[in-house]
């Protein structure tokens, strides 16, 4: 069993070491208690866990403080992928509901797995999920910022069970003030993706990660027989003949871990009940 979360691209950008101390600590923290979830859950459960304690974090732009959009509204993204049935779902430019990744747990049980913008929020509203506002002053302050001159951000998880079953669950705020309707990589499986060999999460320009399909073509290639090192070498060497900035990490069936970024800014924690591995 393990497990290994990030808590998105730019993170440490313009911060000061008080903020950067916090998110080791809090990551350390989350990671912990993902992979003790992980003792009597499945990798699905514990990945879309894992992901909705980092959107409960206001240090990261996915849930609760997530980015404010170019006209004033948040709007979050977020997808959980079961590598075992082949199945994804998500939601995409979510509004007012605390864990976007939860939702995107329950539609699992659908036949319709993906859902947009009202259609999403109503599904929500019917069933239990209760409104609540995700802004905090912090992101008000930096829209307002904006405004006047005029950070991105995803976290992610990726878990291997005691079964050996992978899970990959990824949730955004989106990169602020970006236009009204804008679709990220993470509710795709450019961003999100996995199957019984293995399992990816992304972070970094959705826009970059969509034109690349980033994690699908890890999976792919993993599958096909590269080790997750070529698999990912091949991804991000075609990533960088279209100038993409992007940002993975990943399990095989295997149990091996790896990570690659366009950028030493990506902030991330693994966990395998005995050793920790933290990095940013």
């Amino acid at each position: 069993m393990k497990i290994i979360i990030h808590g998105g691209f730019f993170s440490e950008s313009d911060q000061s070491n008080e903020v950067k101390t916090a998110k080791q600590n809090s990551l350390k923290e989350i990671a912990r208690s993902a992979f003790e979830y992980l003792q009597s859950n499945s990798a699905l459960d514990t990945a879309a866990y894992a992901v909705s304690l980092l959107e409960n974090n206001e240090l990261y732009n996915a849930g609760t403080g997530s980015q404010i959009q170019g006209d004033g509204i948040i709007r979050m993204s977020a997808a959980v992928m079961n590598g075992e049935t082949q199945k994804m779902s998500g939601v995409i430019n979510i509004q007012d509901v605390k864990n976007p990744v939860f939702v995107a747990r329950e539609l699992m049980k659908e036949d319709d797995r993906i859902l947009g913008g009202s259609g999403a929020k109503k599904y929500a509203t019917e069933h239990g999920f209760e409104n609540f506002s995700t802004e905090i002053p912090k992101r008000r302050e930096e829209y307002e910022e904006k405004l006047k001159n005029g950070g991105k951000g995803t976290v992610g998880c990726v878990a291997i069970d005691k079964d050996g079953k992978l899970a990959a669950a990824t949730s955004t705020g989106g990169k602020g003030f970006e236009l009204p309707g804008r679709i990220s990589d993470s509710a795709t499986v450019a961003g999100n993706y996995a199957n019984s060999v293995c399992a990816v999460s992304c972070t970094g320009v959705g826009e970059d990660i969509v034109s690349n399909a980033t994690a699908a073509k890890i999976v792919t290639r993993v599958t096909d027989g590269q080790s997750l090192e070529d698999a990912f070498a091949k991804t991000f060497d075609e990533l960088k003949e279209i100038d993409g900035f992007a940002g993975a990490i990943a399990i095989d069936s295997k149990g091996n871990i790896y990570h690659q970024d366009s950028h030493p800014t990506m902030v991330f924690a693994s966990f395998d009940g005995e050793n920790f591995e933290i990095f940013n």
